[in-house]
């Protein structure tokens, strides 16, 4: 549901600033496409050497495997595996561009190095720089994949970065994964992969009993009924036509109990690492082998299927079976052993082995039916990987829980505040209280102590998430930032922007917190003309999708663009930044104490990118009365962000939902329409 009203409320959002995107492009030159100019980086001999600790510099080598990466040895010796975290995870910061880190693995099973390749994270805005990153990045090494909460013999994983919180979260993610995919992929850790250790003496029976081989039998009758016409004719009977077994014989417990110990040993020896083999067995009216492999040197009657891949079984990997070890087995009359060679077989994955019988026909043509077999390995002979590191996002829930039960419940209380307003606006008093105690709440515990501002840079990151591939991880990772902008995207279809806007901007709240302190001490309140007032809304909605845009083509310069929000500065570092950020907050708050909200009205992109879909809002909350703009304009004068015009019409896409208005036209004291009626009643 939540996701539902993200995609409603920035699809526009992402749509507008598609039209702009190419023109920017343009502007700047040719540029790639995100996913295209993302190629592989290899790791150099020094970035190997240093990401193991060496000295000398070792040999890379190129591994193209179901994980993919690079081997890296000193001679003889198997130093360990390196992998990019783009090319095993696709991994996408928070900017929704790559971001690649080399992660080496030891023979071990523990992380060695990480080493930050690329990224286009808006760190420098952070007041954050590369090396902040790089040596976060670097704490991964020694981290046992074995126990990757860091309580086994590695050391405990880095912290997450307080200011980037999102990017280092998505980076530790991304080298956990990464790093156990590798050590699995390649044997270093036991995961997916199968047990060719150990053995356990089981007869035919037991092994059948476990599933350890499976057969299928098609009777002398079941073949005359698919190949009525076949020629010879097939007699009626409960005979086998052909009865198949097969087995994947790779785990010492099936195999050696199969072929016998001698055998087993040393069919076993010559199999390389993603080699595996399959017994298959019949007896009966039909051969599964057939003679024509002997020519052509495929066996056409069996084909052996995975996922919708075909595997043929050739005589470059067979070998005939005289005898089985078990007295048990079957009367077979054939016994093969097929070597599968293929890298992209899953022997720990269910598969199918075919059987396709075939035979003349009286007419001429040929006849056919196939047998299909399934076949999967037991549970107990599949190793168990190791224990995943849990998402970043679910301890961080974990840690805030109380942060985000507090923000959820000043939202429910603003529901409530918005839906049962005309008890609230008939009581000028206990709306001033409310409203000047929910901002102070606002500005104090959501903005400075839980960093709950949200931001232009959350609005790209979405619409960049659409264009690159939507992440929940990445979005849950700041609990705080997720509720808020589950309930403001809710609020947007409900009330509008003012939701936001209005009640739980903790900036926004500042600047007019501030304004009520100035005008109790008497400093004059300058009025922008009407005219002159819509001409400068241009600004915050230009500002906007300059950002937006920019951001399909740089994202980091539109980062550095979204800098004209001061909320990273005023709330989210709490003024302690460079000077330049410092003086232009200040400058923003002492013109907001001449002009109400001054920042809200004609530069905050936020504002602009939230008042696009407002349109999409579906009640309409505020009361007007027909006097409002041709007998009395004193709303007008009273609205904080100018968002009633001079015919009394209140604009959605300024309103901060404040309440003001309803106060003034159902106060009694103030509203000349009531005042009139009052003296109108009296006379």
């Amino acid at each position: 549901m939540v996701r539902s009203v993200f995609l409603v409320v920035f699809g526009l959002l992402f749509l507008v600033g598609g039209v702009f995107a190419p023109s920017v492009a343009s502007a700047q030159g040719a540029r790639p496409a995100t996913w295209d100019e993302a190629a592989i980086i290899p790791p150099t001999r020094e970035a190997a050497a240093s990401l193991f600790g060496l000295e000398d510099l070792p040999n890379v080598t190129r591994i193209d495997a179901a994980v993919p990466g690079w081997s890296v040895s000193q001679g003889a010796k198997d130093i360990g595996h390196i992998a990019s975290t783009w090319e095993v995870i696709h991994s996408v910061g928070y900017s929704g561009r790559p971001l690649d880190v080399l992660v080496a693995v030891s023979p071990e099973g523990t992380i060695s190095g990480a080493q930050l390749v690329r990224h286009s994270e808006p760190i420098l805005t952070l007041g954050l720089s590369d090396e902040d990153i790089e040596r976060f990045v670097a704490g991964f090494s020694g981290v046992d994949l074995l126990d990757p909460e860091g309580t086994g013999t590695g050391p405990d994983m880095p912290d997450i970065i307080s200011r980037a919180t999102v990017t280092t979260g998505v980076i530790r993610d991304s080298i956990l994964r990464t790093a156990r995919l590798l050590a699995i992929g390649r044997g270093l850790v036991p995961g997916g992969g199968i047990d060719r250790l150990s053995f356990e003496p089981h007869s035919w029976t037991e092994l059948d009993a476990m599933g350890a081989v499976r057969a299928s039998t098609v009777t002398l009758s079941d073949a005359r009924a698919a190949m009525p016409d076949a020629k010879p004719e097939i007699l009626e009977g409960t005979a086998p036509f052909v009865a198949l077994w097969v087995a994947l014989g790779d785990p010492p417990t099936i195999g050696r109990n199969i072929l016998g110990e001698q055998q087993f040993n040393r069919i076993a020896a010559t199999l390389g690492p993603d080699e595996h083999i399959l017994f298959v067995g019949s007896h009966g009216l039909y051969s599964h082998r057939g003679t024509k492999w002997r020519r052509s040197g495929v066996f056409d009657r069996l084909t052996l299927m995975q996922g919708g891949v075909e595997y043929p079984l050739t005589d470059e990997g067979y070998s005939r079976i005289d005898k089985l070890a078990l007295d048990d087995a079957p009367p077979f009359k054939e016994r093969s052993l097929f070597r599968i060679s293929d890298t992209g077989f899953d022997p720990a994955q269910p598969f199918t082995l075919m059987l396709t019988a075939d035979r003349p026909a009286a007419s001429g043509n040929d006849l056919s039916f196939s047998i299909p077999l399934d076949y999967q390995l037991p549970a107990k002979f599949v190793q168990a990987p190791p224990p995943e590191a849990a998402p970043l996002w679910h301890r961080t829930w974990a840690e805030k829980k109380f942060a985000v039960i507090s923000v959820a419940a000043m939202q429910i209380s603003l529901t409530l505040i918005l839906l049962f307003q005309q008890p609230l606006v008939r009581r000028k008093r206990l709306w001033l209280g409310i409203r000047v105690g929910f901002l102070s709440l606002t500005l104090v515990w959501l903005g400075w102590v839980l960093n709950g501002q949200l931001s232009v840079v959350q609005v790209v990151a979405f619409a960049q998430s659409l264009l690159t591939g939507f992440r929940w991880e990445t979005f849950l990772i700041e609990p705080v930032i997720f509720t808020l902008w589950a309930g403001v995207a809710l609020g947007l279809l409900f009330w509008g922007r003012g939701v936001f806007c209005g009640w739980l901007c903790p900036f926004g709240a500042l600047q007019e917190l501030s304004n009520l302190v100035a005008r109790r001490l008497g400093v004059p309140q300058i009025t922008v003309p009407p005219a002159l007032h819509e001409r400068l809304w241009i600004i915050k909605y230009t500002l906007f999708m300059a950002i937006l845009a920019l951001s399909f083509y740089s994202m980091r310069d539109a980062l550095i663009l979204a800098e004209a929000e001061p909320f990273k500065t005023a709330i989210s570092m709490r003024m302690i930044r460079a000077w330049p950020f410092v003086a232009f907050v200040m400058v923003l708050l002492i013109a907001g104490l001449f002009i109400e909200r001054f920042y809200c009205r004609f530069l905050c992109p936020l504002g602009a990118a939230l008042a696009i879909p407002a349109k999409l809002k579906i009640f309409d909350w505020l009361h007007r009365r027909p006097q409002c703009g041709r007998e009395c304009r004193l709303c007008e004068t009273k609205c904080p962000v100018g968002a009633i015009d001079t015919l009394g019409r209140i604009n959605a896409n300024e309103c901060v939902l404040c309440l003001r208005c309803q106060v003034v036209m159902y106060d009694p004291h103030t509203c000349p329409v009531l005042k009139r009626r009052a003296r109108t009643n009296a006379g």
